[in-house]
């Protein structure tokens, strides 16, 4: 009796067996490792893409700090974060600054954003809203940018002043 034909005599549950002994199994390929891999040359090409990025966004944060049509943190904040897949030195710098700190800081722990930043932007919001709806562009537009500015004023609102109190 040949191997195919005691095997099909076999239960299933010891036929399965034979068979996964039978079939021939490709030699496994050895693992990249981290020296030889083009993962680690993308992971160091995409940390200076963070970084890049993390500077070109603190130079619009610093920007929006001073100009007062710009806001600065939500440029800190995303610098912040380009800076933690980076450069954690320069992360370390940006939470531990005086200035941009405290922001970052209160955005990371609770999602907070301080009653003056609210007010400041929600005023800003509708002052925008205000100039544009003056002009001429088409209602449809106008309406779109309205929902759009509503919409972000809402966020805004929603988030909380400070840490969260712990009851």
């Amino acid at each position: 009796m040949s191997t195919l034909n005691r095997r099909a005599h076999l239960p299933r549950r010891l036929a399965r067996p034979l068979l996964e002994r039978m079939t021939v199994e490709p030699p496994l390929q050895k693992a990249a490792s981290v020296k030889d891999g083009p993962a680690k040359q993308s992971s160091a090409a995409l940390r200076g893409v963070y970084f890049v990025a993390g500077i070109i966004l603190v130079g619009i944060g610093i920007a929006g700090y001073i100009l007062p049509v710009l806001p600065g943190t939500i440029w800190m904040i995303l610098a912040a974060a380009c800076f933690a897949r980076s450069s954690p030195k320069f992360e370390a710098w940006l939470i531990n600054h005086k200035t941009f700190g405290p922001s970052v800081v209160a955005w990371r722990q609770n999602g907070a954003i301080p009653r003056k930043a609210k007010f400041l932007a929600i005023g800003m919001m509708a002052i925008s809203f205000t100039v544009l709806a003056f002009t001429h562009i088409p209602m449809l537009a106008l309406a779109i940018v309205g929902a759009i500015l509503l919409a972000c004023s809402l966020f805004v609102a929603s988030r909380p002043i400070g840490p969260k109190v712990q009851s």
